[in-house]
């Protein structure tokens, strides 16, 4: 089981009231919510091995080289070395380093790499896994590593995580009418403004599903373009011509990447506190409580 960690505590953020405090009155809704989210997922699922799957690097600026508005809408505040700092609610971000401690008192793998998203990790783990993955998280993007020959499907969250829509090959060609590997070129032609990927402009979803189904791919669209006797609208083959700069790059962007280079880590679910005294003292500090005896009790099983 891979974890989309900051796609689900950002959920746990919005779905926990932030009245939930720590006992010095710092809101910790974005922590227990996530506990409760992992312990519910441990729970239903009974994952082997979990890995929670960190954004060391939310927007590499070798995606920002070939698309300069890639996440730029998001950008709270340029770095000239490092990443740049994201737009987050004022009382998450002091959140997160909080969660980050007790993953690893807990036990709980957590792996980012510098100069990458957590999509990259989940990709390279997806890809190198030898059986069945369930990848947990709110972003479509990662609909792409969906294989049902390998047993690789999505969790997405309806509401928490007690409602999933499980997503495979089937129900991702029943809502878009591609598969995993089709979806790249799918998401692309589209765009996605909450990406700031631009797409090609008049290319909505349906349409660039109907041009992948007849044409393949997207060098299948692409040399259409280029052959007079395709069955192209004159609108489409003069959009997809124009913009045939931003198509040279975007699948690069787009595509999570299946080899980044990974620490050592240790993936297997633990069935007690690596950390119990730092435990311990994260719970009392933090007020976690119940959040955190629910998670214990479902680790032990």
């Amino acid at each position: 089981m891979l974890l989309d960690t900051a796609s689900l505590y950002f959920r746990a953020y919005f779905g926990v009231p932030d009245s939930v405090r720590a006992p010095d009155g710092t809101p910790v809704n974005a922590v227990k919510g996530l506990l409760d989210f992992i312990a519910r997922l441990v729970q239903d699922h009974h994952p082997d091995d979990l890995v929670a799957c960190m954004d060391a690097d939310w927007r590499p600026q070798w995606r920002v080289d070939l698309i300069p508005s890639y996440k730029a809408h998001r950008v709270a505040e340029a770095h000239a070395e490092g990443p740049d700092e994201e737009e987050t609610p004022d009382t998450l971000a002091p959140q997160v380093p909080v969660i980050e401690e007790v993953l690893d008192a807990l036990g709980i793998a957590r792996v980012g790499v510098a100069g990458y998203e957590a999509d990259d990790v989940i990709g390279t783990l997806a890809t190198r896994a030898t059986g069945p993955v369930d990848i947990v998280t709110g972003d479509r993007d990662l609909y792409q590593l969906i294989d049902d020959a390998r047993g690789v499907r999505v969790l997405y969250p309806l509401k928490g995580v007690g409602s999933l829509h499980l997503t495979d090959e089937a129900a991702l060609r029943e809502k878009y009418g591609v598969d995993g590997a089709g979806y790249v070129d799918l998401a692309l032609l589209r765009g996605d403004p909450s990406d700031g990927l631009p797409g090609v402009p008049g290319i909505g979803e349906k349409t660039a599903a109907k041009l992948i189904d007849a044409y393949g791919d997207l060098a299948g669209i692409m040399a259409a373009v280029a052959d007079p006797r395709s069955k192209l609208t004159p609108s489409q083959r003069k959009r997809l011509d124009e913009a045939r700069e931003y198509v040279a790059v975007a699948p690069v962007v787009v595509r999570v990447a299946r080899d980044v280079p990974l620490p050592d880590f240790d993936p297997v679910l633990p069935t007690e506190p690596l950390h119990p005294e730092a435990l311990d003292e994260l719970a009392e500090r933090w007020g976690l409580g119940g959040a955190l005896r629910r998670l214990l009790l479902a680790l032990q099983r």
